[in-house]
Protein backbone atom coordinates (compact mmCIF):
# COMPACT_ATOMS: atom_id res chain seq x y z
CA UNK A 1 0.00 0.00 0.00
CA UNK A 2 1.45 3.36 -1.04
CA UNK A 3 0.74 6.65 0.73
CA UNK A 4 1.92 10.18 -0.11
CA UNK A 5 1.95 13.30 2.07
CA UNK A 6 3.98 16.50 2.31
CA UNK A 7 6.62 18.07 4.49
CA UNK A 8 9.36 20.64 3.81
CA UNK A 9 13.14 20.95 3.70
CA UNK A 10 14.63 24.17 5.11
CA UNK A 11 17.87 25.40 3.55
CA UNK A 12 18.71 28.72 5.20
CA UNK A 13 15.61 30.82 4.51
CA UNK A 14 14.84 28.83 1.36
CA UNK A 15 12.22 26.10 1.72
CA UNK A 16 11.41 23.25 -0.67
CA UNK A 17 8.38 20.99 -0.56
CA UNK A 18 9.28 17.38 0.26
CA UNK A 19 6.94 14.60 -0.78
CA UNK A 20 7.03 11.78 1.75
CA UNK A 21 6.19 8.47 0.08
CA UNK A 22 5.55 5.43 2.28
CA UNK A 23 5.08 1.97 0.75
CA UNK A 24 4.19 -1.05 2.89
CA UNK A 25 4.36 -4.64 1.60
CA UNK A 26 4.51 -8.09 3.15
CA UNK A 27 7.75 -9.01 4.80
CA UNK A 28 10.10 -7.42 7.28
CA UNK A 29 12.53 -4.52 7.12
CA UNK A 30 12.79 -0.78 6.77
CA UNK A 31 14.46 1.34 4.10
CA UNK A 32 14.70 5.12 4.00
CA UNK A 33 15.94 6.83 0.82
CA UNK A 34 16.09 10.41 -0.44
CA UNK A 35 19.49 11.71 0.71
CA UNK A 36 18.76 11.78 4.48
CA UNK A 37 21.22 12.80 7.19
CA UNK A 38 21.84 10.72 10.31
CA UNK A 39 19.02 12.33 12.28
CA UNK A 40 16.54 11.43 9.52
CA UNK A 41 17.91 7.89 9.16
CA UNK A 42 17.44 7.33 12.89
CA UNK A 43 13.79 8.37 12.64
CA UNK A 44 12.72 4.72 12.23
CA UNK A 45 13.37 3.94 15.88
CA UNK A 46 11.57 7.04 17.10
CA UNK A 47 8.65 6.59 14.73
CA UNK A 48 7.98 2.90 15.40
CA UNK A 49 8.26 3.28 19.18
CA UNK A 50 6.05 6.40 19.13
CA UNK A 51 3.39 4.59 17.07
CA UNK A 52 3.33 1.67 19.53
CA UNK A 53 3.23 3.92 22.60
CA UNK A 54 0.41 5.99 21.08
CA UNK A 55 -1.96 3.04 21.19
CA UNK A 56 -1.76 1.92 17.56
CA UNK A 57 -1.29 -1.69 16.59
CA UNK A 58 1.73 -1.51 14.31
CA UNK A 59 1.98 -4.67 12.20
CA UNK A 60 5.26 -6.14 11.05
CA UNK A 61 5.84 -5.31 7.40
CA UNK A 62 8.42 -4.22 4.88
CA UNK A 63 8.44 -0.40 4.83
CA UNK A 64 10.09 1.79 2.21
CA UNK A 65 10.14 5.55 2.78
CA UNK A 66 11.20 7.94 0.02
CA UNK A 67 11.76 11.65 0.60
CA UNK A 68 11.45 13.36 -2.78
CA UNK A 69 13.05 15.12 -4.55
CA UNK A 70 15.90 12.74 -3.92
CA UNK A 71 18.69 15.18 -4.83
CA UNK A 72 17.95 17.58 -1.91
CA UNK A 73 19.83 16.85 1.30
CA UNK A 74 17.33 16.19 4.13
CA UNK A 75 18.40 16.99 7.68
CA UNK A 76 16.76 17.41 11.04
CA UNK A 77 14.00 15.62 12.92
CA UNK A 78 11.02 17.36 11.33
CA UNK A 79 10.28 14.36 9.09
CA UNK A 80 9.24 12.14 12.02
CA UNK A 81 5.60 13.23 11.96
CA UNK A 82 4.98 12.86 8.19
CA UNK A 83 6.73 9.47 8.16
CA UNK A 84 4.63 8.24 11.09
CA UNK A 85 1.39 9.50 9.52
CA UNK A 86 2.38 7.92 6.20
CA UNK A 87 2.82 4.53 7.88
CA UNK A 88 -0.49 4.85 9.74
CA UNK A 89 -2.33 5.92 6.57
CA UNK A 90 -0.80 3.08 4.56
CA UNK A 91 -2.02 0.64 7.22
CA UNK A 92 -5.52 2.14 7.12
CA UNK A 93 -5.32 3.74 10.58
CA UNK A 94 -5.55 7.36 9.38
CA UNK A 95 -8.04 8.87 6.96
CA UNK A 96 -6.16 9.32 3.66
CA UNK A 97 -8.47 12.03 2.33
CA UNK A 98 -7.70 14.23 5.35
CA UNK A 99 -4.00 14.25 4.40
CA UNK A 100 -4.65 15.94 1.06
CA UNK A 101 -3.63 19.59 0.89
CA UNK A 102 -1.92 19.44 4.28
CA UNK A 103 1.74 19.87 5.26
CA UNK A 104 3.29 18.30 8.35
CA UNK A 105 6.44 18.80 10.40
CA UNK A 106 7.46 17.71 13.87
CA UNK A 107 9.82 15.55 15.90
CA UNK A 108 8.45 12.56 17.80
CA UNK A 109 9.37 11.48 21.30
CA UNK A 110 9.30 7.80 22.17
CA UNK A 111 6.04 8.36 24.04
CA UNK A 112 4.41 9.85 20.95
CA UNK A 113 4.75 13.46 22.04
CA UNK A 114 5.51 16.14 19.46
CA UNK A 115 8.65 18.17 20.03
CA UNK A 116 9.50 21.52 18.42
CA UNK A 117 11.54 21.80 15.23
CA UNK A 118 13.58 24.58 13.67
CA UNK A 119 12.22 26.65 10.78
CA UNK A 120 8.48 26.47 11.45
CA UNK A 121 7.93 30.07 10.28
CA UNK A 122 9.70 29.71 6.89
CA UNK A 123 7.82 26.42 6.40
CA UNK A 124 4.49 28.17 7.08
CA UNK A 125 5.33 30.96 4.64
CA UNK A 126 6.21 28.36 2.00
CA UNK A 127 3.07 26.31 2.67
CA UNK A 128 0.90 29.38 2.05
CA UNK A 129 2.77 30.30 -1.14
CA UNK A 130 2.36 26.73 -2.44
CA UNK A 131 -1.38 26.74 -1.82
CA UNK A 132 -1.60 24.20 1.02
CA UNK A 133 -4.82 24.49 2.99
CA UNK A 134 -3.25 23.76 6.35
CA UNK A 135 -0.10 23.03 8.35
CA UNK A 136 0.22 20.82 11.42
CA UNK A 137 3.13 21.58 13.74
CA UNK A 138 4.10 20.79 17.35
CA UNK A 139 2.29 22.92 19.92
CA UNK A 140 5.57 24.66 20.82
CA UNK A 141 5.89 25.95 17.22
CA UNK A 142 2.28 26.95 16.64
CA UNK A 143 2.55 30.64 17.56
CA UNK A 144 5.48 31.38 15.26
CA UNK A 145 3.87 29.47 12.38
CA UNK A 146 0.50 31.16 12.99
CA UNK A 147 2.10 34.56 12.34
CA UNK A 148 1.44 33.71 8.67
CA UNK A 149 -2.09 34.75 7.76
CA UNK A 150 -4.35 33.08 5.19
CA UNK A 151 -3.09 29.65 6.29
CA UNK A 152 -4.72 27.34 8.82
CA UNK A 153 -2.06 26.34 11.35
CA UNK A 154 -2.86 23.56 13.82
CA UNK A 155 -0.80 22.82 16.90
CA UNK A 156 -0.78 19.36 18.44
CA UNK A 157 0.91 17.82 21.47
CA UNK A 158 1.02 14.15 20.47
CA UNK A 159 0.87 11.83 17.48
CA UNK A 160 -2.43 10.44 18.79
CA UNK A 161 -3.97 13.94 18.77
CA UNK A 162 -2.97 14.43 15.13
CA UNK A 163 -4.37 11.02 14.14
CA UNK A 164 -7.64 11.64 15.97
CA UNK A 165 -7.94 15.08 14.32
CA UNK A 166 -7.41 13.62 10.85
CA UNK A 167 -9.91 10.83 11.59
CA UNK A 168 -12.55 13.32 12.78
CA UNK A 169 -12.52 12.12 16.40
CA UNK A 170 -10.96 15.30 17.80
CA UNK A 171 -11.48 18.94 17.00
CA UNK A 172 -8.36 21.11 16.89
CA UNK A 173 -9.08 24.74 16.15
CA UNK A 174 -6.56 26.57 13.96
CA UNK A 175 -4.44 29.02 15.91
CA UNK A 176 -5.14 32.62 15.02
CA UNK A 177 -2.91 35.54 16.02
CA UNK A 178 -3.52 39.22 15.51
CA UNK A 179 -0.01 39.70 14.21
CA UNK A 180 -0.10 43.47 13.95
CA UNK A 181 -1.49 44.18 17.41
CA UNK A 182 0.89 41.70 19.06
CA UNK A 183 3.82 43.12 17.12
CA UNK A 184 3.19 46.78 17.92
CA UNK A 185 2.35 46.06 21.58
CA UNK A 186 5.91 45.12 22.53
CA UNK A 187 7.97 47.55 20.48
CA UNK A 188 8.73 50.04 23.24
CA UNK A 189 9.46 47.62 26.08
CA UNK A 190 13.12 47.61 27.10
CA UNK A 191 14.94 46.44 30.21
CA UNK A 192 17.46 49.29 29.98
CA UNK A 193 17.33 53.04 29.32
CA UNK A 194 19.81 55.82 28.59
CA UNK A 195 18.50 57.70 31.64
CA UNK A 196 20.58 55.28 33.70
CA UNK A 197 23.79 56.67 32.15
CA UNK A 198 25.26 59.56 34.12
CA UNK A 199 27.52 62.05 32.41
CA UNK A 200 29.35 60.99 29.22
CA UNK A 201 27.44 63.50 27.13
CA UNK A 202 29.94 63.30 24.25
CA UNK A 203 29.56 59.51 24.01
CA UNK A 204 25.78 59.68 24.23
CA UNK A 205 25.87 62.17 21.38
CA UNK A 206 28.13 59.91 19.31
CA UNK A 207 25.76 56.97 19.82
CA UNK A 208 22.81 59.16 18.82
CA UNK A 209 24.59 60.16 15.61
CA UNK A 210 25.47 56.53 14.89
CA UNK A 211 21.87 55.41 15.45
CA UNK A 212 20.47 58.23 13.30
CA UNK A 213 22.63 57.37 10.29
CA UNK A 214 23.07 53.62 10.77
CA UNK A 215 26.81 54.15 11.23
CA UNK A 216 29.17 51.57 12.71
CA UNK A 217 30.82 52.89 15.87
CA UNK A 218 33.92 52.09 17.90
CA UNK A 219 34.24 53.14 21.56
CA UNK A 220 37.78 53.47 22.93
CA UNK A 221 38.38 53.87 26.65
CA UNK A 222 39.89 52.47 29.81
CA UNK A 223 38.25 49.59 31.72
CA UNK A 224 35.12 50.49 33.67
CA UNK A 225 34.36 53.80 31.93
CA UNK A 226 30.94 52.63 30.69
CA UNK A 227 31.56 51.48 27.11
CA UNK A 228 29.58 48.24 27.39
CA UNK A 229 26.82 49.85 29.45
CA UNK A 230 26.16 52.50 26.81
CA UNK A 231 26.47 50.06 23.89
CA UNK A 232 23.83 47.79 25.44
CA UNK A 233 21.40 50.70 25.44
CA UNK A 234 21.81 51.50 21.75
CA UNK A 235 18.78 49.39 20.64
CA UNK A 236 16.55 51.56 22.85
CA UNK A 237 17.16 54.60 20.62
CA UNK A 238 17.04 52.88 17.24
CA UNK A 239 13.88 53.27 15.13
CA UNK A 240 11.32 50.52 15.80
CA UNK A 241 11.26 47.50 13.53
CA UNK A 242 8.82 47.51 10.66
CA UNK A 243 6.58 44.47 10.29
CA UNK A 244 8.48 43.28 7.21
CA UNK A 245 11.82 43.63 9.04
CA UNK A 246 10.38 41.70 11.98
CA UNK A 247 9.20 38.83 9.76
CA UNK A 248 12.62 38.62 8.10
CA UNK A 249 14.45 38.61 11.45
CA UNK A 250 11.99 36.14 12.97
CA UNK A 251 12.60 33.69 10.12
CA UNK A 252 16.32 33.68 10.94
CA UNK A 253 15.61 33.06 14.62
CA UNK A 254 13.16 30.31 13.67
CA UNK A 255 15.79 28.55 11.56
CA UNK A 256 18.24 28.86 14.47
CA UNK A 257 15.66 27.44 16.90
CA UNK A 258 15.85 30.50 19.16
CA UNK A 259 12.13 31.32 19.36
CA UNK A 260 10.27 30.23 22.47
CA UNK A 261 6.66 29.10 22.36
CA UNK A 262 5.34 32.31 23.96
CA UNK A 263 6.09 34.65 21.06
CA UNK A 264 5.28 34.76 17.38
CA UNK A 265 7.52 37.62 16.19
CA UNK A 266 10.74 39.35 17.12
CA UNK A 267 9.42 42.78 18.13
CA UNK A 268 12.56 44.69 19.11
CA UNK A 269 15.84 45.06 17.27
CA UNK A 270 18.26 42.23 18.10
CA UNK A 271 21.34 42.87 20.22
CA UNK A 272 23.98 40.16 19.84
CA UNK A 273 27.15 40.21 21.94
CA UNK A 274 29.36 37.17 21.22
CA UNK A 275 32.43 36.45 23.35
CA UNK A 276 35.81 37.24 21.80
CA UNK A 277 36.69 33.52 21.66
CA UNK A 278 33.97 32.95 19.03
CA UNK A 279 34.98 30.93 15.98
CA UNK A 280 34.76 32.13 12.39
CA UNK A 281 31.90 29.69 11.67
CA UNK A 282 29.87 30.77 14.71
CA UNK A 283 30.29 34.41 13.72
CA UNK A 284 29.49 34.04 10.01
CA UNK A 285 27.35 30.89 10.02
CA UNK A 286 27.71 27.41 8.60
CA UNK A 287 28.74 24.12 10.17
CA UNK A 288 28.12 20.51 9.23
CA UNK A 289 24.42 21.11 9.91
CA UNK A 290 23.81 24.71 8.91
CA UNK A 291 23.19 27.28 11.62
CA UNK A 292 22.92 31.06 11.15
CA UNK A 293 25.88 33.00 12.52
CA UNK A 294 25.88 35.94 14.90
CA UNK A 295 25.95 38.45 12.04
CA UNK A 296 22.65 37.08 10.68
CA UNK A 297 21.12 36.85 14.15
CA UNK A 298 21.95 40.56 14.48
CA UNK A 299 20.11 41.35 11.21
CA UNK A 300 18.17 44.63 11.53
CA UNK A 301 19.81 45.15 14.92
CA UNK A 302 23.16 45.52 16.64
CA UNK A 303 26.25 43.31 16.70
CA UNK A 304 28.34 44.30 19.73
CA UNK A 305 31.96 43.16 19.78
CA UNK A 306 33.42 43.89 23.21
CA UNK A 307 37.23 43.90 23.53
CA UNK A 308 37.58 44.08 19.75
CA UNK A 309 41.38 43.46 19.53
CA UNK A 310 40.94 40.19 21.46
CA UNK A 311 38.89 38.61 18.65
CA UNK A 312 40.89 36.44 16.29
CA UNK A 313 42.23 38.23 13.23
CA UNK A 314 40.54 35.79 10.84
CA UNK A 315 37.17 36.20 12.56
CA UNK A 316 37.35 39.98 12.27
CA UNK A 317 38.43 39.85 8.64
CA UNK A 318 35.40 37.74 7.73
CA UNK A 319 33.23 40.74 8.67
CA UNK A 320 34.58 42.94 5.90
CA UNK A 321 32.42 41.72 3.02
CA UNK A 322 29.18 41.32 5.04
CA UNK A 323 29.56 44.88 6.34
CA UNK A 324 29.62 46.13 2.75
CA UNK A 325 27.14 43.76 1.08
CA UNK A 326 24.76 43.38 4.07
CA UNK A 327 24.34 39.72 3.20
CA UNK A 328 26.55 36.66 3.51
CA UNK A 329 26.84 33.66 1.20
CA UNK A 330 28.04 30.43 2.82
CA UNK A 331 29.15 27.67 0.48
CA UNK A 332 29.88 24.19 1.74
CA UNK A 333 29.88 20.72 0.16
CA UNK A 334 26.25 20.07 1.09
CA UNK A 335 24.71 23.52 0.77
CA UNK A 336 24.96 27.02 -0.65
CA UNK A 337 23.04 29.52 1.48
CA UNK A 338 22.66 33.30 1.36
CA UNK A 339 21.36 35.08 4.44
CA UNK A 340 20.75 38.78 5.11
CA UNK A 341 22.99 40.46 7.70
CA UNK A 342 22.23 44.18 7.71
CA UNK A 343 23.42 45.17 11.17
CA UNK A 344 25.08 48.04 13.00
CA UNK A 345 28.54 47.10 14.21
CA UNK A 346 29.24 48.48 17.68
CA UNK A 347 32.68 47.67 19.05
CA UNK A 348 34.60 48.64 22.17
CA UNK A 349 38.24 48.34 23.08
CA UNK A 350 40.89 49.47 25.53
CA UNK A 351 43.34 52.06 24.19
CA UNK A 352 46.43 49.99 25.01
CA UNK A 353 47.46 46.58 26.43
CA UNK A 354 47.22 47.75 30.05
CA UNK A 355 44.05 49.71 29.31
CA UNK A 356 44.99 53.07 30.83
CA UNK A 357 46.43 55.17 28.00
CA UNK A 358 45.09 58.74 28.36
CA UNK A 359 43.42 57.83 31.68
CA UNK A 360 43.98 60.75 34.12
CA UNK A 361 43.53 58.56 37.20
CA UNK A 362 45.87 55.70 36.23
CA UNK A 363 49.39 55.58 34.94
CA UNK A 364 50.00 53.81 31.63
CA UNK A 365 53.27 51.89 31.33
CA UNK A 366 52.88 51.04 27.64
CA UNK A 367 55.27 52.49 25.06
CA UNK A 368 53.94 54.13 21.89
CA UNK A 369 55.20 51.10 19.98
CA UNK A 370 53.22 48.72 22.22
CA UNK A 371 50.11 50.87 21.88
CA UNK A 372 50.41 51.00 18.11
CA UNK A 373 50.98 47.26 17.92
CA UNK A 374 47.85 46.71 20.00
CA UNK A 375 45.82 48.99 17.74
CA UNK A 376 47.18 47.25 14.65
CA UNK A 377 45.30 44.09 15.63
CA UNK A 378 42.40 45.83 13.89
CA UNK A 379 43.18 45.97 10.19
CA UNK A 380 42.85 49.18 8.22
CA UNK A 381 40.17 47.71 5.87
CA UNK A 382 37.98 46.83 8.86
CA UNK A 383 38.60 50.18 10.54
CA UNK A 384 37.68 51.79 7.22
CA UNK A 385 34.15 50.44 7.66
CA UNK A 386 33.68 52.08 11.07
CA UNK A 387 32.38 55.62 10.57
CA UNK A 388 32.42 56.83 14.17
CA UNK A 389 35.39 56.39 16.52
CA UNK A 390 34.77 57.90 19.94
CA UNK A 391 37.14 58.15 22.88
CA UNK A 392 35.46 57.47 26.25
CA UNK A 393 36.97 59.14 29.31
CA UNK A 394 36.36 57.80 32.83
CA UNK A 395 33.93 59.87 34.89
CA UNK A 396 35.43 61.32 38.12
CA UNK A 397 33.75 60.25 41.35
CA UNK A 398 32.54 63.76 42.10
CA UNK A 399 30.72 63.90 38.77
CA UNK A 400 29.45 60.34 39.09
CA UNK A 401 27.93 61.00 42.51
CA UNK A 402 26.40 64.37 41.69
CA UNK A 403 25.35 63.91 38.08
CA UNK A 404 21.62 63.93 37.41
CA UNK A 405 19.97 61.10 35.47
CA UNK A 406 20.57 61.38 31.75
CA UNK A 407 18.08 62.05 29.00
CA UNK A 408 15.71 59.09 28.57
CA UNK A 409 15.91 56.83 25.53
CA UNK A 410 12.42 57.83 24.36
CA UNK A 411 13.46 61.45 23.82
CA UNK A 412 16.61 60.48 21.93
CA UNK A 413 14.67 57.96 19.88
CA UNK A 414 12.27 60.64 18.65
CA UNK A 415 15.16 62.64 17.19
CA UNK A 416 16.64 59.50 15.62
CA UNK A 417 13.31 58.57 14.02
CA UNK A 418 12.94 62.07 12.61
CA UNK A 419 16.45 61.95 11.11
CA UNK A 420 15.81 58.50 9.60
CA UNK A 421 12.55 59.79 8.07
CA UNK A 422 14.52 62.49 6.24
CA UNK A 423 16.91 59.85 4.91
CA UNK A 424 14.09 57.56 3.83
CA UNK A 425 12.58 60.38 1.80
CA UNK A 426 15.98 61.37 0.37
CA UNK A 427 16.85 57.86 -0.81
CA UNK A 428 13.33 56.82 -1.86
CA UNK A 429 14.47 56.39 -5.46
CA UNK A 430 17.69 54.56 -4.58
CA UNK A 431 17.35 50.79 -4.41
CA UNK A 432 18.93 49.23 -1.33
CA UNK A 433 19.89 52.59 0.24
CA UNK A 434 17.99 53.39 3.44
CA UNK A 435 20.35 55.45 5.58
CA UNK A 436 23.39 57.70 5.29
CA UNK A 437 25.85 54.95 6.20
CA UNK A 438 24.91 53.12 2.99
CA UNK A 439 25.64 56.05 0.67
CA UNK A 440 27.88 55.39 -2.31
CA UNK A 441 30.47 57.88 -3.56
CA UNK A 442 27.97 59.13 -6.13
CA UNK A 443 25.40 59.83 -3.41
CA UNK A 444 28.01 61.45 -1.17
CA UNK A 445 28.84 63.95 -3.90
CA UNK A 446 25.16 64.55 -4.48
CA UNK A 447 23.86 64.87 -0.91
CA UNK A 448 26.87 65.41 1.36
CA UNK A 449 28.83 68.26 -0.21
CA UNK A 450 29.65 70.92 2.43
CA UNK A 451 29.76 74.65 1.86
CA UNK A 452 33.07 76.42 1.18
CA UNK A 453 33.78 77.07 4.86
CA UNK A 454 33.11 73.47 5.74
CA UNK A 455 35.26 72.19 2.87
CA UNK A 456 38.14 74.42 3.99
CA UNK A 457 37.77 73.19 7.56
CA UNK A 458 37.93 69.59 6.33
CA UNK A 459 41.07 70.33 4.30
CA UNK A 460 42.83 71.95 7.26
CA UNK A 461 41.84 69.10 9.59
CA UNK A 462 43.16 66.44 7.26
CA UNK A 463 46.48 68.23 6.96
CA UNK A 464 46.99 69.24 10.60
CA UNK A 465 45.67 66.07 12.20
CA UNK A 466 47.24 63.78 9.60
CA UNK A 467 43.90 62.17 8.86
CA UNK A 468 44.02 59.32 6.38
CA UNK A 469 42.43 59.54 2.95
CA UNK A 470 39.80 56.97 3.94
CA UNK A 471 38.50 59.40 6.57
CA UNK A 472 37.25 61.86 3.93
CA UNK A 473 34.12 59.98 2.83
CA UNK A 474 33.34 58.81 6.35
CA UNK A 475 33.44 62.35 7.69
CA UNK A 476 31.04 63.53 5.00
CA UNK A 477 28.61 60.68 5.71
CA UNK A 478 28.60 61.43 9.43
CA UNK A 479 28.29 65.17 8.77
CA UNK A 480 25.22 64.47 6.63
CA UNK A 481 23.67 62.61 9.58
CA UNK A 482 24.51 65.42 12.01
CA UNK A 483 22.81 67.86 9.63
CA UNK A 484 19.76 65.57 9.49
CA UNK A 485 19.54 65.52 13.28
CA UNK A 486 19.62 69.32 13.22
CA UNK A 487 16.97 69.44 10.49
CA UNK A 488 19.39 71.25 8.17
CA UNK A 489 19.16 70.89 4.42
CA UNK A 490 22.85 71.64 3.80
CA UNK A 491 26.02 70.59 5.61
CA UNK A 492 27.58 73.48 7.52
CA UNK A 493 31.02 73.97 9.04
CA UNK A 494 29.89 73.01 12.55
CA UNK A 495 28.56 69.70 11.21
CA UNK A 496 31.95 69.02 9.62
CA UNK A 497 33.74 69.99 12.84
CA UNK A 498 31.73 67.50 14.91
CA UNK A 499 32.22 64.73 12.34
CA UNK A 500 35.99 65.30 12.37
CA UNK A 501 35.98 64.77 16.13
CA UNK A 502 34.65 61.22 15.58
CA UNK A 503 37.80 60.05 13.73
CA UNK A 504 40.07 59.40 16.71
CA UNK A 505 42.06 56.44 15.38
CA UNK A 506 42.69 58.10 12.01
CA UNK A 507 45.08 60.51 13.66
CA UNK A 508 48.61 59.33 12.96
CA UNK A 509 49.89 60.49 16.37
CA UNK A 510 47.00 59.13 18.47
CA UNK A 511 49.17 56.52 20.22
CA UNK A 512 51.61 59.25 21.31
CA UNK A 513 49.02 61.73 22.54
Amino acid sequence: MLQRLFSAAVNGLDVRTVETEVNITKGMGYMLVGLPDKAVRESYYRVCTAISNSGFKHTTAHIVVNLAPADIYKEGSGYDLPIALGILAAEGLVNKEALEGMMFTGELGLDGSLRPVRGALPIAIHARSEGFRGLIVPQANVREAAAVNKLKVYGAGTLAEVADFLNGRRDIAPTEIDTRSEFYAGQTTFATDFSEVRGQENVRRALEVAAAGGHNILLIGSPGCGKSMMAQRLPTILPPLTLSESLETTQIYSVAGLLDGSTSLVRTRPFRSPHHTISDVALIGGGVSFMPGEISLAHNGVLFLDELPEFSRTALETLRQPLEDRRVTITRTRYNITLPCSFMLVASMNPCPCGYHNDPSHECHCTPWQIQRYLNRISAPLLDRIDVQCEVSPLPFSHLASAAPGEPSAAIRERVIAARARQTERFSSERGIHCNAQMTERLIHRYATPDERGLEMLRVAMERLSLSARAYSRILKVARTIADLAGAENIAADHIAEAIGYRQLDRSNWAES
